[in-house]
């Protein structure tokens, strides 16, 4: 018997209705499914799985989906919210590592959601410390996800959510300390236990060593928080901690813009050697406990300052972390804030707040170990002339772990032979200082390198004088046995010397090793007549650098001869200087640049130097490169350096010639 069709449509849909009522969902999707699939390109999976509370300001996909599985109210949580932190970790079933790595990255949402106290400005206590307790919170929770829960960092080492947690940590660190040194430290620099914020943090600096043996610096900076403009690259070291700027009183900078009166306060002069005023440093936290419940239950934090040069690891629960370090921002700081363009140019003229005699940066605390890099710059220039390629050097990890650089700033005004002989004395007198044995490995196989007149300058510092200085400057003039008997004292240091024992190679960069035609032409001769020495030097060495004018008709008013008159290639100190004899256990470089591929290498000039003056008979090696004269900054030249400090630190002894590699390599950006 067949059934009505109206009959059996509500026998349908009564049996529909009967599977509802008694529980199945399952229905539903015949009629439509409830999860559906959408195709996401490359950088919108990235984004998801990488984007967090700091690179987006929203909170990462993990933590979202923590708050999920917790029952939470995600659009609730959303939003900075004490509430949702005190009820995560009362919800069963959410495992360590996933509630300690939410902990973090939601205190982290509250502390960027109150205000950064700003130095100098009213500071709301209770909201200062709301902040800090919230970034202490962050970064313990992070703290217990790395090294508490049941898995180590190296089992997690290729997991999107380990570096995130890690981010986090650092961030809060950074925050924090820049925070507490703002507001409690720097009114408190000998303290080594603040309570603050509910919280009592223990302060340990042994791990550094300040310029100027400092136990505090003036001002602390996050350096992931810098950039810079004119540093082709900064380089880093991925780790644990926060990468930080201590910054001090540059002394130069200071003695130049003190007052006589200041100076008489002092009662000294200005040293003539410091360390750079703005090293790197990393900070950790550290929160005491056995287990993940005595650190969460602590209130205690032990912050560690760290000398990224001479620790890349630490130790944390017996396993070997790498430590974050930032090997440019201290580098680029100091250099930003330094003046030295416009300062220099002060000098080479004469003016007021220039420098009167040579000063030596040391680019990081002095180590023993570490050898030199020794580095001269050229004529109305300044450290800012090694900008880059010291920061290329710092950023070799081999040669970071083999060097330090050196560098000398000197006043370009001053005549030639002054320099070398001022700039021999404080080489000599700083090592003395920091190595008075003479044994350690920095004082020994020094590597030179000279820029422009630096690289004539350099020259000198491993050069035999023997008698050709005196005879080219003295006995060729009739001076007086009188005023020559007064003079020699000051006289013979600039012209009778040996080679600096402690070099052992040198770097010679587009010098004009016998002069340059541009010096003696008439718009070099009026440059030179815009030079001025400084009162200080002709009071005490007018007479001795007189020595050095002799009849020269070419010099108007009598003045006194200066650097530019030196670098003439009629000028009767160069032509001297180019012919004496080098050092013969000194291994000798040259970079060399020419303006244009065109033309015969020997016909060349870089815009100021010619090829010829510029070339050394005798050198390992010779890199000709298409650039101006300022090729000292090019990649290529970069290349040159790393590749002979790569040499140098491997040991070879070869000390035959090689043929000049003639072939230019263009520069891209020339």
């Amino acid at each position: 018997m067949t059934s009505h069709p109206s009959t059996w449509l509500w026998r349908t849909v009564t049996a529909a209705l009967l599977v509802v009522a008694l529980g199945g969902c399952a229905i539903l999707r015949e009629f439509g499914p409830s999860v559906a699939v959408e195709s996401m390109t490359p950088g919108e999976t990235i984004a998801l799985q990488r984007g967090d509370i700091l690179t987006t300001g929203r909170l990462s996909a993990a933590t979202a989906q923590t708050i999920r599985v917790a029952g939470l109210d995600t659009a609730a949580c959303a939003q900075p919210s004490i509430d949702c932190i005190r009820a995560l970790p009362d919800v069963e079933g959410v495992t360590d590592e996933r509630l300690q790595s939410a902990l973090s990255e939601l205190w982290l949402q509250h502390a960027l959601a109150l205000p950064t106290p700003v130095s100098g400005k009213p500071v709301d206590p209770a909201s200062a410390d709301a902040r800090l307790q919230a970034l202490f919170e962050a970064a313990r929770h992070a703290y217990v996800y790395l090294f508490y829960t049941a898995r180590s960092p190296g089992e997690r080492a290729f997991e999107d959510r380990q570096t995130q947690v890690r981010d986090w940590y650092n961030y809060a660190v950074q925050a924090a300390a820049t925070q507490l040194f703002d507001t409690r430290v720097r009114n408190a620099p000998a303290a080594e236990r603040i309570e603050v914020a509910g919280w009592t943090l223990h302060l340990d600096m042994d791990g550094v060593r300040l310029p100027g043996g400092t136990d505090m610096p003036q001002e602390v900076l996050p350096a992931t928080a810098l950039s810079f403009k004119g540093l082709r690259s900064i380089y880093r070291r991925d780790g644990f901690g926060a990468e930080l700027v201590a910054v001090r009183d540059d002394p130069v900078a200071a003695a130049v813009l003190a007052t006589p009166e200041t100076h008489a306060r002092r009662g000294r002069a200005s040293p003539a050697w410091s360390e750079m005023p703005s090293p790197s440093l990393t900070l950790l936290f550290r929160f005491p406990g056995e287990n993940a419940a005595e650190v969460l239950a602590t209130r205690e934090v032990l912050a560690s300052a760290h000398d990224p040069y001479i620790e890349d690891t630490v130790v944390l629960r017996g396993q070997p972390v790498p430590l974050a370090a930032n090997f440019s921002a201290g580098y680029g700081l100091w250099l930003a804030r330094s003046g030295f363009a416009a300062q220099s140019l002060r000098t080479l003229l004469g003016r007021e707040r220039g420098i009167e005699r040579p000063h030596l940066y040391m680019m990081q605390p002095y180590d023993p170990q570490r050898r030199i890099v020794l580095m001269i710059h050229g004529l109305a220039s300044s450290p800012e002339a090694w900008v880059n390629v010291a920061n290329e050097i710092m950023g070799d990890e081999a040669l970071r772990r083999n060097y330090q650089v050196w560098q000398v700033y000197y006043p370009t005004n001053m005549p030639i032979a002054l320099n070398q002989a001022a700039i021999r004395r404080l080489v000599i007198d700083a090592l003395a200082h920091v190595d008075p044995d003479g044994q350690a490995p920095a004082s020994h196989d020094i590597v030179l390198v000279g820029h422009s007149m630096g690289g004539v300058i350099a020259r000198l510092l491993v050069s035999s004088s023997g008698d050709a200085l005196w005879d080219a400057v003295v006995e060729a003039r009739e001076i007086e046995p009188a005023r020559l008997a007064r003079i020699r004292p000051r006289l013979e240091p600039m012209l009778r010397f040996e080679p600096l024992p402690q070099v052992g190679r040198a770097v010679f960069i587009a010098a004009p090793h016998r002069g340059t035609e541009v010096a003696g032409t008439r718009l070099g001769r009026w440059v030179s007549g815009l030079v001025r020495l400084p009162l200080t030097l002709l009071e005490g060495f007018g007479d001795v650098i007189q020595a050095f004018a002799g009849e020269d008709p070419g010099r108007r008013g009598g003045r006194s001869p200066n650097s530019i008159d030196n670098l003439s290639k009629d000028d009767p100190f160069v032509r001297a200087s180019a012919q004496l004899p080098l050092s013969p256990t000194v291994r000798l470089h040259s970079i060399v640049a020419r303006r244009s591929a065109e033309g015969a290498l020997e016909d060349s000039d870089d815009g100021l130097v010619p090829y010829r003056s510029a070339h050394l008979a005798g050198a390992l090696s010779e890199k000709v490169i298409v650039s101006g004269h300022s090729v000292q900054e090019t990649a290529p030249a970069v290349l040159e350096i790393r590749r002979i400090l790569h040499e140098d630190m491997a040991g070879r002894t070869d000390t035959t010639p090689a043929q000049p590699a003639r072939e230019a390599v263009a520069d891209p950006g020339a």
